[in-house]
């Protein structure tokens, strides 16, 4: 399980990061909202642990920022902030749970085990946007009630961008989500792959589908 720690504490960040490791977990500690925006475009995380009071910026933003581009996985806001106000805050806009300071090291991994065995549970099996449905189970696309057949690749590529729809993917989380690889930068791999998506899912000027980023990545849009 990977989580991503935005914590600008770092002696608290160490003390969870290590915490998790001696769970076999792989974490990674953050200190700002940009570091936190930019792991999340190169990685994909299981969860994240969020702290506040940030100094680039304020965690509520962070996470709304995150729901609205459709980051689904489940967010611990862990604060010093302990109002009845901001637990309803955090709440609606949608973390998973809310732990004030201090706290409990044994209470914050017995939460983080409970939300993703939750999260495992209730995962969709069938995707949809812009037309487009893909069903896990059957292994089908279609697109606007048209059966479109893709490749296991191509598939799993799809999958990928329908859970990170609004998202702006980078080349090389693409690389390890669906190749297991790191990417050669100096290949055409990807461009190749989402070019021939494209095509199968009849996207067009008006409907591009898959937005390209120059210098960064892929959006589903």
């Amino acid at each position: 399980m990977k989580v991503l720690i935005v914590e600008d504490e770092r002696k608290v960040g160490q003390f969870i990061e290590q915490a998790l490791a001696e769970q076999s977990h792989t974490a990674r500690l953050v200190g700002t909202c940009e570091a936190a925006r930019e792991a999340l475009a190169e990685s994909s995380y299981d969860a994240v642990i969020l702290d506040l009071g940030l100094p680039d910026g304020d965690g509520f933003d962070l996470l709304r920022e995150w729901r609205a581009a459709g980051f689904n996985e489940p967010v611990i806001i862990l604060s010093a902030r302990d109002a009845v106000s901001d637990r309803i805050r955090g709440l609606n806009l949608g973390a998973d749970d809310f732990l004030s300071k201090p706290f409990s090291l044994e209470e914050l991994l017995a939460r983080v085990r409970a939300l993703l065995r939750r999260q495992g549970g209730a995962k969709a099996t069938v995707l949809e946007h812009g037309g487009v449905r893909l069903d896990l189970l059957a292994r089908s696309v279609a697109v606007d009630g048209r059966p479109v057949e893709l490749t296991s690749r191509e598939f799993a590529l799809l999958e990928l961008f329908l859970q990170n729809r609004g998202r702006v993917l980078t080349r090389t989380l693409i690389a390890e989500r669906i190749w297991e690889a790191h990417y050669d930068m100096e290949t055409n791999l990807i461009d190749v792959y989402v070019r021939r998506l494209r095509q199968k899912l009849g996207a067009t000027d008006d409907k591009p589908l898959i937005r390209t980023v120059r210098g960064t990545g892929y959006q589903f849009t």
